[in-house]
């Protein structure tokens, strides 16, 4: 069963290596940060984390946790955008909340993103985020805007 697992494992980093790795530009991105907003590897984008700032800045917006978590899926979907996709093509997203107290309210702005087939979805608390952010999403989804 390792053995079967471990040959799936392979070949499908194998696949996904031989497709290439593509580092796509958003427009406004914040510049000289040691990370990409999205990078396309075949038919998948994998997004970095959004935080509630304003595109182009490190700005924060104001109102806490539910404006944070507006501005963070905003901010998200101008990235698909960006790559051709949108929220329909996302399949996978982590929250990272600096307070578990925060779920209630994000949740409640998350949901109204994703008000049909919402993507499968983590959530984990802790100790900080960058900016001092209160969430941060990111997200994996299809690339193009098809099926």
């Amino acid at each position: 069963m390792r053995l079967a697992f471990l040959v799936l494992a392979v070949a499908a980093t194998t696949a996904v290596a031989a497709q290439g790795k593509e580092v796509l530009a958003v427009p406004g991105a914040v510049a000289g940060l040691p990370f990409s907003p999205v990078i396309r590897a075949g038919n998948m984008l994998y997004l970095s984390g959004q935080i509630g700032n304003r595109i182009g800045t490190r700005e924060l917006v104001a109102g806490g946790i539910g404006a944070e978590t507006r501005q963070a899926l905003e901010n998200i979907r101008t990235v698909l955008e960006a790559a051709g996709s949108s929220l329909d093509r996302v399949v996978k997203c982590t929250v990272f909340l600096a307070d578990i107290k925060d779920y209630g309210a994000m949740n409640e702005v998350y949901a109204s993103f994703f008000p049909k087939d919402p993507p499968a979805r983590s959530a984990i608390a802790g100790s900080g985020l960058a900016l001092g952010a209160r969430v941060e999403i990111e997200c994996l989804a299809l690339a193009g805007t098809g099926p």
